[in-house]
């Protein structure tokens, strides 16, 4: 009877290495990995033989978020209301990162400016209305690439910018924005999330090192 070779042992496919790659990019995005660290790791992935090669490089990383999608947050609603206003005179306000957004937030910048960012809030409702209100100032407002966004308002010698404006994904939140721009100027931005744009740009920068691996051999 002929003896196999224990997992260890067996050679590795590009798909292999391609998995223990994504592993090693939500690590990063994560914050669990330093660029540095993971410009090494992926080295260390492609130059990986075995299944035993591989094991060490994601030794320390938990692994189970990658093998299976992850839920849409049950947190993005409910919770009461943080902040309702943001009032910017002579100078300038924000709120951002994890804060609940209520249904009615008004945001005033006179002289000033403001910074509204609705990536990682969390919102009271299903839908937030932004009052904004310009006054030779200037309010921007940064929504979820996913939400639903209807951008109106009354521009005198100043403007809403609409372009956001558009449908959203089911179940995201719904994003109202109206006010006054007098002399100034209302922007409103979809963006991704900084970890995901981080995620992104280390799935390019991968590529780029696949690209590269391939011409090489």
């Amino acid at each position: 009877m002929m003896n196999l070779p224990e997992r260890r042992e067996m050679r590795i496919s590009d798909a292999d290495r391609d998995d223990v790659a994504a592993i090693l990019r939500e690590a990063a995005g994560e914050g669990r990995l330093d660029l540095e660290e993971l410009d090494e790791r992926l080295s260390a992935v492609y130059a990986a033989k075995t299944y035993g090669d591989l094991e060490p490089i994601t030794r320390d990383l938990p692994q189970e978020s990658h093998s299976a999608p992850r839920a849409p947050s049950r947190d993005r609603f409910g919770g009461t209301p943080t902040s309702t206003m943001g009032i910017a005179i002579l100078g300038g306000f924000e709120r951002k990162g994890g804060w609940v957004a209520p249904e009615t937030f008004n945001a005033v910048a006179f002289c000033g400016g403001g910074v509204v960012d609705l990536r990682e809030a969390r919102f009271s409702g299903p839908q937030v209305t932004i009052r904004a209100y310009a006054v030779m100032g200037g309010v921007h407002i940064i929504v979820p690439e996913d939400a639903e966004v209807h951008v109106g308002g009354l521009g005198i010698m100043g403007g809403f910018d609409t372009r956001a404006t558009g449908p959203g994904a089911p179940g995201a939140p719904r994003i109202v924005v109206t006010g006054v721009a007098f002399w100034g100027g209302v922007s409103v931005e979809r963006k991704a999330t900084e970890a995901e744009l981080k995620r992104r740009k280390l799935e390019r920068k991968e590529q780029r090192r696949e690209q590269r691996r391939q011409l090489g051999q």
